[in-house]
């Protein structure tokens, strides 16, 4: 078995033990182990393929995890939205006329229904679109759409 070969089993363990991992790391050993494999397959000897895989490893924490990171969450800082704080953002539709005065309001968000308050204090009818501003608890501030 060639050293290429060895590098390539590296690169392709590495990922399997991302995808069963969080933090987006480990496939930047993957990354420098397929940059090794190709050091190999060019002759280069192993203190060369050693430190190709640790200068692209090391590029791949710098530049590619935080671009891959960014890919993957939409809020762009490496957060998670998760649970109940992942409906911010979404659109719902009123089910109980939502009044600040009547002291009423539910809105229907994927089939669950919430609790809500308009975020200007305006009243909005049963059947209107609404985006999701603000969680509380378990009362959701809306703002109507349109």
């Amino acid at each position: 078995m060639s050293m290429w070969h060895i590098w390539l089993i590296a690169a392709l363990l590495f990922f399997i033990i991302e995808i069963f991992t969080a933090g987006i790391a480990v496939i930047c050993f993957s990354f420098g182990s397929l940059g090794a494999m190709v050091a190999a397959a060019c002759g280069l000897g192993f203190t060369w393929q050693v430190a190709v895989f640790a200068v692209i490893t090391l590029l791949s924490f710098i530049f590619l995890r935080p671009l891959i990171i960014r890919l993957f969450n939409k809020n762009g800082k490496g957060e998670v939205k998760t649970n109940a704080e992942a409906i911010i953002g979404r659109v719902g539709i009123v089910s109980e006329k939502i009044s600040d005065e009547e002291n009423t309001g539910r809105v229907k968000i994927d089939g669950d229904d919430w609790k809500a308050v308009s975020n200007d204090k305006s009243t909005i009818e049963v059947g209107h679109k609404v985006r999701i501003v603000k969680l509380d608890s378990i009362i959701v501030t809306v703002q109507k759409i349109g």
